[in-house]
């Protein structure tokens, strides 16, 4: 048991018991008195920024302790730890995590429009908190530098810090309008600010007028100030939200990432975004989507890529589904991910203690009344050290006019008092002026440093007089105020990165949530419209919706002839024949579709063969075929097969030809009707013309019939097929000879359009007829093939040029290349690899 303290004797003090500690007050009085005495510490020292600055206490004590410390651009960065602990030590009274978190937004990029701290180190992301403060480190940016400008100079006030033993400015000078360039967010009791970043240079331009124009209206600062500029780019729709906002201080904007539709694979159409809404990071989206699409709210997804890097940027590849309406499932992603998101404005800031929400005037109008009153003081001070400093440079004139005497006085004084009195007397100088003249040194007594002096009292009534202009008109102050402003403006502006968009166009809608079954996906997906599937002969491949376009030579850009057209639907399939006999199904859905711009087709928007489809080494893709026809193959060795439409359903390729070694298909073509012209032509300039009912349809795997007798050393080098009811004198053949050793196209050359109808039918497995007479230093044909009327032959510039009908000699030999240029263009362009009719 614990004794009971002694008595002391003699005392008269009653003794304490616990009873003598207990007071009667009322719950409800305490328990509101203590609570408004806590809200009003959170609003005022802890989560609303003042007007004037756009700072909460802690961002402030930040940045000045920041500038006591030395950390200027300039300087070297040093642990964010080390700034944490003076900050905490001197100023806030309040944990470090605290701190350290207002340390790291005033370095984030896309928390600020124009941030305050310069970070090195791992700082975060949007989807990532950053690093401990011993990791990281920190030194002011230049615009703090801005903001921390000239408070040497009384231009605000100071008050003690929370145990007296420092002092901290209570409002930074803040040279451009922080609050609305770099916005700000905070709860406090009972109420709460969320503030939109905008572009530093509208805002100051908006400043600019109103310190012009006092009398300016909303409306007139809006022409400045159109809305927002956030950090990370983006688009905000409908500015209905924003204009509320300016005008009451409460408002609501929708923010949407800017997105663009590409084709991001051979075979994937894909939305690629660059840049997101507001404070929203990919993982967030991608999270998002996923859970989306798991729920079945989304549809048409394929897969989510985040290639977002520091050198590149902010970069979200969503790869959509063969099939699908791009604009229909970004519809969707507006709706079920943070591709979409709103922004809820509430200006409410601190004005002379007091929290207040203010519409843009409002909040503008106080900045520029501190930036004027900073101006106004710093003047006054500016003036009053130059006085004091013009005092002081009119004693040294004085002094030095009889300088000996001045010495001898203070050789014959007892004292420094003695000798400051003596001064005073003798030469009418003020204490300050004796004191300054008892502390020069003897070299400043020269007659160079007199020259000085006058230089420099001079200067200072020059300087007096333009800042005591200023302080005496109101209308120079401002000015001072504006160009101060302009200047930081051109220090710091940059340009817009938020696109405004007034009104948000008719948008598409997506289906209901509660119905997402198959009708609903379809109602996203691309329409079963009739199209054409497009190989061209550089070997890009492509769909559209428009064949008058590719027939007329004249409508396409420059590029290349067609060597395959096939009608059929966009949800549909088409076969991709090659040379190793192998034909490969291909979802029509899955090409590029050519876009008409102006009338003219660019078929540079297709895609290329070899990223489209696996081929390999050395085969090449001979042409698109429908699966639902008899079409007519031929090889280099002169065999022929028809091939009937008995394809597997199961697979998505399959030997369409059996090949013997070192054979190769040349040519695919339908051949439906037997009335159909099958057309050889070798190497060695023969050509043979038979009908398709000398070959009998064949299964996929047969190895064809002999469909041409070869000499020794010949080849087929094309095979082509005319259709039955096509007119026999429309169509023509062109062939291209050249020398031994001569590369395609290149070398001398000569070139022969014959009309078809000049060579007589043979029977299959014949050596034809001569089509082509070769002139001296010819060997042999590089080029040759059967088409329709016009035929066209692609130059080596990609451009497209009509053939005529006619071009050769009587004796059947060909035009040289030359010529034949001539005959078509006026540039000289060699021909390509092939000829081909659309």
């Amino acid at each position: 048991m614990a004794r009971r303290p002694a008595a002391h004797h003699g005392s008269t003090t009653a003794p304490v018991t616990p009873e003598t500690n207990i007071m009667d007050i009322d719950v409800s009085s305490e328990m509101e008195t203590s609570f408004l005495e806590y809200a009003y510490s959170v609003i005022y020292s802890r989560a609303l920024p003042d007007a004037r600055d756009g700072l909460k206490p802690v961002q402030r004590r930040i940045l000045y302790m920041m500038a006591q410390m030395g950390l200027r651009p300039e300087k070297g960065h040093v642990k964010s730890a080390r700034v944490v602990g003076e900050v905490m030590g001197k100023l806030h009274p309040h944990g470090d995590s605290a701190i350290y978190d207002a340390l790291v937004r005033l370095a984030q990029s896309w928390s600020l429009r124009l941030p305050l701290v310069d970070g090195h180190g791992n700082f975060g992301s949007l989807d990532d908190g950053p690093a401990a403060a011993r990791y990281t480190e920190a030194k002011m940016a230049p615009a703090a530098i801005a903001m921390t400008a000239d408070l040497d100079e009384d231009v605000v006030d100071f008050e003690p810090n929370y145990d007296n033993q420092f002092t901290q400015p209570s409002v930074l000078p803040a040279a451009f309008p922080n609050l609305l360039v770099n916005g700000t967010s905070g709860i406090a009791v009972g109420m709460a600010t969320n503030m939109a970043p905008h572009n530093i240079g509208e805002v100051i331009a908006g400043a600019q007028h109103l310190i012009l124009h006092p009398d300016a209206s909303l409306e007139d600062l809006m022409v400045h100030i159109p809305g927002p500029d956030l950090p990370g780019g983006g688009r905000i729709v409908g500015l209905d939200g924003v204009r509320e906002a300016y005008r009451t201080g409460r408002g609501r904007f929708k923010t949407r990432a800017k997105v663009s539709i590409e084709q991001v694979s051979a075979r994937r159409t894909g939305i690629v975004v660059t840049e997101l809404p507001y404070m929203i990071g990919p993982e967030s989206v991608i999270e998002k989507a996923k859970d989306a699409v798991q729920s079945k709210k989304l549809v048409g997804v394929s897969d989510v890529l985040d290639l977002t890097d520091r050198t590149h940027g902010t970069r979200m590849v969503i790869e959509l589904k063969a099939g699908f309406n791009p604009q229909a499932v970004l519809a969707q992603l507006y709706k079920h991910t943070p591709l979409e998101t709103s922004f809820a404005i509430n200006n409410v800031a601190l004005v002379d203690g007091q929290p207040h929400t203010m519409g843009l005037l409002q909040l503008l109008q106080v900045y520029v009344d501190h930036r004027i009153n900073v101006v106004r003081r710093r003047t006054a001070h500016r003036l009053g050290r130059r006085k004091d400093r013009l005092h002081l440079v009119e004693g040294l004139l004085i002094a030095i006019v009889d300088i000996d005497e001045v010495i001898q006085i203070i050789r014959a004084a007892e004292d420094t008092g003695t000798a400051r009195k003596r001064l005073m007397t003798v030469f009418d100088l003020s204490h300050p002026q004796a004191d300054h003249i008892l502390e020069l040194r003897l070299r400043q007594l020269t007659r160079f440093s007199t020259i000085e002096l006058e230089d420099e009292k001079q200067r200072l009534e020059d300087e007096i007089s333009q800042l005591t202009a200023i302080l005496e008109s109101e209308q120079l102050l401002r000015k001072t105020v504006s160009d101060e402003l302009a200047e930081v403006a051109e220090s710091y502006g940059q340009q817009r990165r938020t696109e405004l968009v007034d009104a948000e166009a008719e948008p598409l809608r997506a289906a209901p949530v509660e119905k997402q079954d198959d009708d609903a996906a379809g109602s996203l997906q691309i329409p079963d419209s009739a199209c054409w599937a497009v190989l061209s002969a550089s070997g890009m491949l492509a769909r559209t919706t428009d064949r008058s376009q590719l027939v007329h030579p004249g409508r396409r850009r420059k590029h290349d002839v067609l060597r395959s057209l096939v009608a059929t639907t966009a949800r549909g399939e088409v076969g991709a024949v090659t040379s190793a006999g192998r034909m490969i199904r291909v979802p029509v859905v899955d090409m590029p579709t050519l876009e008409i711009a102006g009338g003219t087709l660019n078929l540079n928007q297709g895609a290329k063969v070899k990223d489209f489809l696996a081929l390999g080494r050395g085969e090449e893709l001979l042409g698109f075929v429908p699966l639902d026809a008899v079409i007519a193959l031929g090889t280099a060795a002169g065999r022929v097969k028809r091939v009937n439409p008995d394809y597997p359903l199961n697979r998505d390729e399959w030997e369409v030809m059996g090949l013997k070694d070192g054979d190769v298909v040349v040519g695919a073509a339908v051949s439906a009707a037997e009335e159909d012209q099958l057309i050889f032509i070798s190497s060695g300039a023969q050509l043979l013309r038979c009908d398709a009912s000398l070959v009998r349809p064949q299964g996929r795997t047969g190895t064809g019939v002999a469909g041409m007798k070869l000499g020794a050393g010949d080849t087929v080098i094309g095979f082509n097929v005319i259709a039955a009811d096509a007119a026999e004198d429309a169509a023509v053949v062109v062939t291209c000879a050249a020398g031994g050793g001569t590369l395609d196209g290149l070398g001398a050359q000569s070139v022969k359009v014959t009309a078809l109808h000049e060579f007589p039918a043979k029977g299959r497995a014949t050596g034809g007829v001569r089509a082509h007479r070769f002139l001296r230093g010819e060997d042999h044909l590089t080029l040759g093939a059967a088409a329709m009327s016009p035929a066209m032959a692609a130059a080596r510039s990609g451009v497209a040029r009509t053939l005529p009908v006619e071009m050769g000699r009587r004796d059947g030999t060909g035009v040289p290349l030359e010529q034949a240029i001539d005959a078509v263009s006026s540039s000289p362009e060699a021909l390509a690899k092939h000829f081909y009719s659309v």
